[in-house]
């Protein structure tokens, strides 16, 4: 048996030094003994005669060189051994590194796991603490951790370059890391140091306190990122039990002192919601589009009336030989209860300008009558309606059709098209050609002009105003043939 003793300090390094002299000497796995720092006794070692250098040749998956420069940091006493015998199976298991049913791989994956765990919370939460002397020309300070496995020197870097205007030293069960005039250096650790608490303790307990949210408060979840043997080494820890007791009685504060008047946009929701009953739907189909619209107001086909102002009807006259439809209602036409009247609406008319279209001799709607939104702060963020949402709102399409009865439809944007088609599929294939919907009407495909908004480069924006305007003259001419 030949025992290997790795040392303390760079204890990778000499991991990686002995691993690749074993595996030159094709000295098998259960024939090895490793240890960190000195040996022990082994009352059945013979003399260990001298390895051979090791060979160039030998080479490793790369995968597995990140993975023992993880793994090899654990507290586990087997690591090093674990990790010698996947290196010994790799040179006759290829694909070994990629086979996620082996034992002995998975066990050392999440062994690097634990260990990358670990060194976040290192980094998440060592205080320092001022130890120097005020005149002294750099700053001086010194911090305790006690981390779970022996991640002290692959971490130290991180604070050397975050922390590189000043000395300090930290201190753990198994090792001390120093950084002095700009030199980093590892040493064997002394009995735990008294180091005495700073000012600074003061603004880690205000800054605590200060993103503490009790309205959010969740213990388990805080204790998981936060795990309590951290604790007596956070000065801010000593708040945790107060705040947790008092959590109740301050989220109850904030929410009687939160603002209980509703936005002005939102007084027509007001009135709905303290109406007794909703409206009846119509008892018959209307025959009007003033009767289809005041119908609408009683539309609970789907959930989107509960948070939209107002149902948005189609706009135009009957008998208009082409009726333009778009996707649904935004933030000002739910506002105003007219289509097309926000940037899109804008964009559409300079198109249907260009293109010789008088919007007045025309009619247009959309696929779905309510706004869809998400709210995001004091804005609502346009939401496009889902295919159950568009079903729903196809029966009042279908009647304003049956009402206006149009020479040509313009199906505008996928939304649109899967209302009047049932499929969006291919929007921009499809695009500038002539189709029919499922009762034979006939139908022009184009995109939306919100569309054409959401491009990013000016020009390429301004190249498909030109091609949207050119759509809508191929409708032109249609109606006009």
């Amino acid at each position: 048996m030949r025992a290997v003793a790795l040392p303390r300090i760079g204890t990778a390094d000499a991991w990686r030094g002995e691993a690749r002299a074993l595996l030159a000497a094709r000295v098998p796995p259960e024939a090895v003994s490793w240890s960190l720092g000195e040996a022990a006794p082994d009352l059945f070692a013979a003399p260990a005669a001298p390895l051979p250098a090791a060979s160039p040749a030998i080479s490793v998956p790369r995968a597995f060189v990140e993975l023992a420069d993880r793994a090899v940091w654990h507290s586990d006493p087997e690591r090093f051994a674990r990790l010698y015998a996947l290196l010994w199976r790799l040179g006759s298991e290829r694909g070994l590194m990629s086979d996620r049913g082996d034992a002995g791989l998975a066990r050392l994956e999440r062994m690097a796991k634990e260990v990358g765990r670990d060194r976040h919370k290192m980094t998440a939460f060592v205080r320092f603490r001022e130890i120097g002397e005020p005149d002294a020309p750099r700053r001086r300070f010194a911090a305790w951790f006690e981390p779970s496995h022996f991640i002290l020197e692959p971490t130290a870097p991180f604070f050397a370059q975050r922390f590189g205007d000043m000395d300090w030293s930290i201190f753990t069960p198994a090792l001390a890391a120093h950084f002095e005039g700009g030199k980093l250096r590892f040493a064997d650790p002394p009995p735990r140091p008294e180091i005495a608490p700073d000012a600074t303790e003061d603004l880690w307990r205000t800054y605590f306190r200060s993103i503490f949210n009790p309205a959010r408060l969740k213990p388990k979840a805080m204790q998981a990122e936060m795990p309590k043997k951290y604790w007596r080494n956070l000065p801010e820890a000593a708040l945790i039990p107060q705040m947790i007791a008092g959590a109740q009685a301050r989220a109850q504060q904030m929410a009687e002192a939160a603002p209980t008047l509703a936005p002005a946009r939102a007084a027509r929701i007001r009135e709905r919601l303290a109406a007794p009953e909703a409206p009846e739907p119509p008892a018959e189909r209307p025959a009007t589009l003033p009767a289809l619209a005041r119908a609408l107001e009683s539309c609970r086909r789907c959930p989107l009336w509960e948070e939209a102002t107002q149902p948005v009807p189609g706009e135009g006259s009957p008998g208009a030989p082409l009726m333009l439809v778009g996707e649904a209602p935004g933030d000002r036409e739910d506002l105003t209860g007219r289509p097309f009247v926000g940037p899109a609406g804008q964009l559409f008319d300079r198109a249907a300008e260009a293109a010789g279209l008088d919007r007045a001799q025309a009619y247009v709607t959309n696929a779905v009558k309510h706004f869809k939104f998400q709210p995001r702060g004091k804005r609502r963020l346009h939401q496009n309606p889902d295919s159950g949402e568009i079903r729903h709102c196809r029966w009042w399409l279908e009647l304003e059709r049956e009402i206006v009865s149009p020479r040509l439809i313009v199906a505008m944007g996928a939304t649109a098209l899967e209302s009047l088609t049932g499929d969006r599929r291919a929007l921009l294939k499809r695009r500038g050609g002539f189709e029919e919907t499922a009762d034979g009407a006939p139908l022009l495909v184009t995109v939306h002009p919100s569309w054409i908004l959401r491009l990013p480069d000016p020009a390429q924006r301004e190249a498909e105003t030109a091609r949207f305007a050119d759509d809508l003259r191929l409708a032109v001419a249609r109606i006009a043939a």
